[in-house]
């Protein structure tokens, strides 16, 4: 059978960003086309990769000019690790698409256009902003098509760092990664080298067998490191000498622990952790406030702008002291505890019972007597019955997940009429669904989107909403 020729598209110039990354153009005859691989202002070659009746999906095969937005990339692995997609693209560019993406969804989706929108808030730190970051161990690292075209022996195939995008089983062999300050790279290089020369067992996604499966690093704002390991089995006297190898080479590490982990997949949540040294968790502290980090604990990545965030969604709720608030969708009390000090009582609800924990601990840690915590599937507990046995809220804040609210929930909210509504967002397209939902109700007064993953595409965004 003969292979199918590509479809190239000629001189395609790139005029705007669209969603997970994506340049955007037009052919001449007028059809959209999503560009990977390139960034708004390259003039492009690509290659067809998907035809759709509206739009094509393509990858660059040449840059024919370039970008005046374009800047070097600082990482050696960028274009192949996929993580940092933007990292080509000036951050002022950066900030500019962000800002231009969360204002037209609110437009074009919610269908609401008299609002304010504030000046996205763009991150201090463009490099080395992450406090968490995960890696995974593999006995056949990826190869470039260099290395398999020349048939040369490059020695050792045992790698650790990140899944190559669309290719499970192969992992990138990382060099450096600019997500997470020093040591991370050290630390993880240390376990690398420290593995091959001992001769540990890389784990083999394909069959299933190894030692060492994930690492994963967390930090505090205070210097202070939690490094975890995922073994795929107990090999107690490997383990023991790479534990002691890590202490040893770096004494930021407050605590490590590991989980043996035999099952198909990398998820810690049903695993048992063990500690091997130090308490097992982090403290972080957050305007006066601790909170207790484990390693199964959801806390934002990027410290520096998660305050930010708080400081503007307490701005955004303008809080007097006599008020009511409900927290939907409160994860660990975050938020909630953070809104506390300024609000007469605060009620949140979220699902996974861990977090409630948390929440609860969290609650009792800083001394407040003001918030409680509620675990269930929004849609089933935020119902009528809730409301009956509550006070009203006079202000909601709601953080949930990419998906949005489910629509029961936005129909509750509208039930419970607070004055006030405080939408944070980690994806404004099911934001601007929801806030279509709501402008019969509410009027969006402003809008302020915030920068938490700079040189990707992601953007966060607050919303403030008040009771016609």
């Amino acid at each position: 059978m003969r292979k199918k020729k590509d479809v190239i598209l000629e001189n395609i110039k790139l005029f705007a960003a669209g969603a997970k990354g994506v340049a955007i153009g037009k052919t001449e005859e007028g059809k959209t086309v999503l560009v990977s691989g390139a960034i708004p202002g390259d003039v492009v070659n690509a290659r067809v990769k998907k035809s759709k009746s509206k739009y094509f999906e393509a990858e660059v095969k040449e840059i024919v000019e370039k970008s005046p937005f374009r800047v070097e990339p600082k990482c050696i692995h960028f274009g192949t690790c996929g993580g940092c997609k933007w990292q080509n693209m000036s951050y002022e560019k950066q900030l500019d698409f962000k800002q231009e993406e969360v204002y037209n969804n609110i437009k074009r989706i919610g269908g609401i256009d008299d609002f304010e929108t504030v000046p996205i808030l763009g991150a201090e730190d463009q490099y080395f902003y992450r406090n968490k970051m995960e890696f995974s161990f593999s006995n056949a690292r990826w190869l470039t098509q260099y290395e398999i075209s020349s048939e040369e022996n490059f020695g050792s195939r045992d790698a650790l760092g990140f899944h190559i995008p669309g290719m499970w089983s192969k992992i990138l062999d990382l060099k450096e990664c600019w997500l997470q300050e020093d040591p991370s790279n050290a630390i993880r290089l240390a376990v690398r080298n420290f593995g091959i020369e001992n001769g540990l067992d890389f784990f083999d996604v394909k069959e299933q067998k190894g030692f060492l499966r994930t690492l994963m690093m967390r930090q505090n704002s205070a210097g202070e490191w939690m490094v975890l390991f995922q073994l795929y089995r107990e090999e107690k006297e490997n383990r023991t000498k790479l534990f002691d190898y890590l202490l040893e080479q770096f004494p930021q590490i407050k605590t490590l622990v590991y989980a043996i982990n035999p099952k198909q997949n990398d998820s810690i949540y049903d695993l048992n952790v063990n500690i091997y040294f130090g308490e097992g968790f982090l403290m972080e502290e957050m305007d006066g406030l601790k909170f207790k980090i484990g390693p199964k604990s959801f806390f934002q990545t990027n410290y520096k702008q998660a305050l930010e965030l708080y400081r503007k969604t307490l701005e955004f709720a303008d809080l007097k002291g006599d008020e009511v608030v409900y927290d939907l969708y409160t994860g660990t009390g975050t938020i909630a505890q953070y809104v506390a000090r300024n609000a007469k009582h605060v009620i949140g609800i979220e699902s996974v019972q861990e977090a409630i924990d948390a929440a609860i601990e969290h609650a009792e840690l800083n001394g407040l007597t003001n918030t409680t915590f509620y675990c269930g599937d929004m849609k089933n507990v935020f119902n009528d019955e809730f409301m009956e046995n509550h006070p009203k809220a006079d202000v909601l804040i709601t953080d949930p997940p990419r998906d949005g609210m489910h629509q029961k929930v936005v129909e509750q909210i509208l039930k419970l009429a607070p004055e006030k509504v405080v939408y944070v967002s980690c994806n404004s397209a099911t934001q601007a669904r929801d806030l279509a939902l709501m402008k019969d109700d509410y009027t969006l007064v402003k809008i302020l989107p915030v920068d938490m993953f700079p040189q990707t595409h992601h953007v966060e965004n607050i919303a403030l909403l008040v009771k016609k």
